[in-house]
């Protein structure tokens, strides 16, 4: 039975130097959310008769994000690469802006922090589409995968 869906996903641990507790609460929240609902289907393997559910690895090198889809036993099915280039004003945005929101949580008040959160959304949900559009005729998603896949993305370009 075909299962278009993500059921674990890895992120290359070499390529995160460093990250904070705030930033690893946003990765485990990502991971968690992204297994219990996702759409992702590879249209190679898929078309190949690779129906799902996938394993995912993510990695970050030299400005390539890197995508090893495998079966649901780990087997290496395909692997994508897709260039970064126009992610990283998204990326360095949504780090100054997470940076805003945590400082916030901590001392403004309600409606700054809602201010903030408002901005941190938007600019998730633009790299969100950046994603989507990048990935077309390789991978079917959708906007909520899409989503936490480039919170995934961030947490890998940390460098301390």
């Amino acid at each position: 039975m075909a299962s278009p869906r993500i059921i674990h996903i890895a992120l290359d641990e070499a390529t995160i130097l460093w990250r904070s507790a705030d930033i690893e609460q946003e990765r485990r929240i990502a991971i968690f959310d992204l297994i219990e609902e996702n759409t992702f289907k590879p249209l190679r393997a898929w078309e190949a008769g690779h129906q799902g559910p996938y394993r995912l690895g993510l990695a970050v090198d030299d400005g390539r994000l890197t995508l090893e889809v495998a079966d649901e036993d780990g087997h290496l099915l395909e692997q994508l690469v897709l260039g970064l280039g126009r992610f990283r004003r998204p990326i360095r945005d949504y780090f100054a802006i997470c940076d805003s929101y945590y400082q916030a949580i901590r001392r403004a008040t309600a409606a700054e922090i809602e201010t903030i959160d408002m901005a941190r959304r938007g600019v998730h949900n633009e790299a969100a589409q950046m994603l989507l559009e990048r990935l077309e005729g390789k991978v079917e998603t959708d906007f909520a995968t899409a989503r936490r896949l480039f919170t995934l993305i961030c947490v890998l370009h940390i460098r301390g």
